[in-house]
């Protein structure tokens, strides 16, 4: 599954979360990724040598949640960034999560 090729598509709500079970399968097309203990949330650490590589990677990630419509939370400073997925409509996560995660990751 090539999710890095994809694009999100805007979710309105009203639809269910992954399952945990769901999201522990796609969880191997993201190597790096990992989720948090009820599977609502999708986050990876990023290092980087300095203060700058890390907010050059943050304002990229920026760029493409805008490009793409969907934002990550991000908390980066000198040498890393995490990144944090969840679809806040639905109060988990979706597959757009994990298109992201895909896209973010060819960043690095």
């Amino acid at each position: 599954m090539d999710l890095k090729s994809r694009t999100c598509e805007p979710c309105k709500g009203g639809v269910p979360p992954l399952s945990k079970e769901a999201a522990q399968a796609m969880l191997d097309a993201v190597p790096g990724w990992e989720l948090n203990r009820d599977a609502t949330r999708l986050s990876r650490h990023f290092s980087f040598g300095n203060f700058i590589e890390a907010q050059t990677f943050a304002l990229k990630v920026g760029e493409l949640a805008e490009a793409e419509g969907h934002h990550p939370v991000l908390n980066y400073t000198w040498g890393y960034c995490d990144v944090l997925f969840y679809t806040h409509k639905i109060g988990g996560l979706h597959e757009n999560d994990f298109i992201m995660a895909a896209k973010v990751s060819a960043l690095a």
